[in-house]
């Protein structure tokens, strides 16, 4: 078996590796050999050269009287570009205050990915939908697996297994086996009429601001909206917001909402800042215990009442939230999920369950007041549809609205909440486009800037629903739009979000027209861990009168 050397094309050719080349290969074959010696993650990429000459046969590879330089994509490997940095403080300054636009012009200074280091602390950014897949993947190259260095370091909890816990461990196991039949299409169908009658609830409230003529913060009220719904889902809690238009904020969604705060302040700034045993990296230790100790207590309470042991899928179907559920579900062996995991996953189903889903509404609502026309097509189709107040919406139902999703999918694509998730390389290894990237770097798909990349998407900045409707769009690579990420360690909580969202929106738009109050430029805090509008304030005035049905739809 003959035997070559292979090394890096703009590497020393001192580095070359010798391989041995079985001569019955053909050229994909010596590609997928040589990228497992050099941890090359798509092997279709490689390309060979000797002496400045292109090697496109076997024959000519083994011959060759000298080492073979590889190249990627056409290009030689080579280190991920960024901006060099000030002493101590990195790159921090020129990310925030304005992360989203900062990171822009960075993407538009070097490229589909970079690096920044922000107080000793470093992570790559890309907005490739071909390098963020390969990153999603749980593969040989990829895991998530929190580091210091990943946005969820301040927040890591092993016990919690889904999201807060490193994958390929026994907790993130035994949460991957429990926690699905909970959140699945089917368990989320059984859960719709809480949502709505959550609304209807709310609408006391909305509808004494109508009468007052008064203005109100959108994410706020949201905020309030999303929680008691999750509450009752998640906790079996009735958090009382919708008691009157001044109702406070339940203690569980202070907490929730500070840990988000807290943990961004800590993990933006170097890991020796989140080792400071006071200000937030401390305060953020005592939340985190505090929301341990609020769900514990409601675990206890629902072990009180007396349950009845049934199958995963039986108990998903059954259980009226989620604390019911984990106290009920056992597997094919009779066992529960442990209770050191049971806290934690029901922390994460909380959380995730109101955080995104409120940012993501107060989008929806900006959107309405924002872009022209969405509210009246909005409405028209509810209408189109037999929809009124009294209808109880269904899966069934909001699955035959077609504008609705679309107007989802393009608020999630122009808006999306969530920005930032992490995955960390397992191994020193060489990305498409030649981009080596070293072992343990956490790198982060950038979901905004994947959906408003303008070589992935015609007019990003340019609001259009109807997009959706295009070959290009429904062509587009699977990693281009992707508002819950993708993989083995996407949001599993993304049926329920989209349930509460095609629950409440239908109602909240059939019942009132929104109207923006004041002109002003809408900001977001760059230091909490989802992207939301912090200053969007309208005006939801009741309905009097509904357009009539299209004629098409009249029959």
């Amino acid at each position: 078996m003959p035997e070559q050397q292979f090394y890096f094309l703009g590497e020393p050719i001192s580095s070359a590796k010798h391989i041995d080349v079985d001569t019955t290969l053909d050229l994909d074959g010596l590609k997928h050999l040589v990228a497992a010696h050099f941890a090359i993650v798509e092997p279709n990429g490689i390309g060979f050269q000797a002496q400045d000459k292109f090697l496109s046969e076997l024959s000519e590879v083994v011959s060759s009287s000298s080492p073979v330089a590889i190249t990627i994509d056409g290009h030689e490997v080579r280190d991920i570009p960024g901006p060099q940095g000030l002493p101590y403080v990195g790159n921090y300054l020129e990310v925030y205050p304005d992360h989203l636009g900062n990171h822009q012009r960075l993407f538009d200074q070097y490229g589909p990915i970079f690096k920044t280091t922000n107080m000793g602390r470093t992570v790559y950014q890309t907005n490739d939908p071909v390098i963020s897949a390969i990153a999603f993947a749980e593969s040989d190259f990829f895991s998530k697996k929190i580091n210091e260095s990943h946005p969820l370091a301040g927040l890591k909890t092993p016990a919690a297994g889904i999201f807060l816990g490193d994958t390929d461990t026994p907790e993130w196991r035994v949460a991957h086996k429990f926690l699905p039949p909970a959140l699945g299409p089917k368990a989320v169908r059984h859960y719709a009429p809480t949502m709505q009658k959550t609304v209807e609830e709310a609408y006391e409230v909305f509808d004494e601001l109508d009468r007052n003529n008064k203005a109100w913060n959108v994410y706020q009220y949201m905020l309030k909206l999303g929680s008691q719904a999750v509450g009752k889902l998640t906790l079996g809690l009735d958090f009382q917001h919708f008691t009157s238009q001044d109702a406070p904020l339940h203690e569980m969604v202070h907490l929730i909402a500070d840990l988000l705060s807290l943990n961004k302040k800590v993990t933006s700034k170097g890991t020796w800042y989140s080792k400071l045993p006071f200000g937030d990296p401390q305060k953020l230790k005592v939340v985190k215990a505090r929301v341990e100790e609020l769900v514990d207590q409601s675990i206890q309470t629902a072990a009180r009442g007396g349950v009845t042991d049934l199958p995963l899928q039986d108990a998903a179907l059954q259980a009226s939230n989620m604390v019911d559920y984990a106290m009920r579900a056992t597997d094919n062996k009779g066992e529960k999920l442990p209770k050191s995991s049971l806290v934690w996953a029901l922390v994460v189903a909380t959380a995730a369950g109101f955080t995104t889903t409120s940012s993501l509404l107060s989008w929806l609502i900006y959107g309405l007041v924002t872009y022209p026309g969405m509210q009246e097509r909005l409405l028209q189709e509810l209408i189109d549809h037999g929809i009124d107040e009294n209808t109880q919406i269904t899966a069934d139902i909001t699955d035959r609205l077609d504008f609705l999703d679309k107007y989802i999918k393009e608020t999630q694509r122009r808006h999306n909440p969530s920005f930032q998730p992490g995955r960390t390389a397992k191994v020193d290894l060489i990305l498409p486009g030649g981009y080596r990237l070293p072992k343990d770097a956490v790198l982060i798909p950038a979901l905004h800037h994947i959906h408003n990349n303008p070589s992935l998407w015609d007019n990003p900045a340019h609001f259009n629903p109807d997009r959706w409707d295009t070959e290009q769009v429904k062509n587009r690579h699977k990693a281009s739009y992707v508002p819950f990420g993708t993989g083995p360690r996407m949001c599993i909580g993304f049926n329920f979000a989209l349930q509460e969202i095609k629950v409440f929106l239908p109602k909240l738009i059939y019942r009132y027209k929104f109207i923006r109050d004041g002109d002003g430029v809408i900001e977001y805090d760059p230091m909490f861990q989802l992207i939301r509008p912090n200053n969007l304030y309208v005006r939801a005035e009741r309905r009097v009168k509904w357009p009539a049905r299209t004629p098409q739809n009249s029959s």
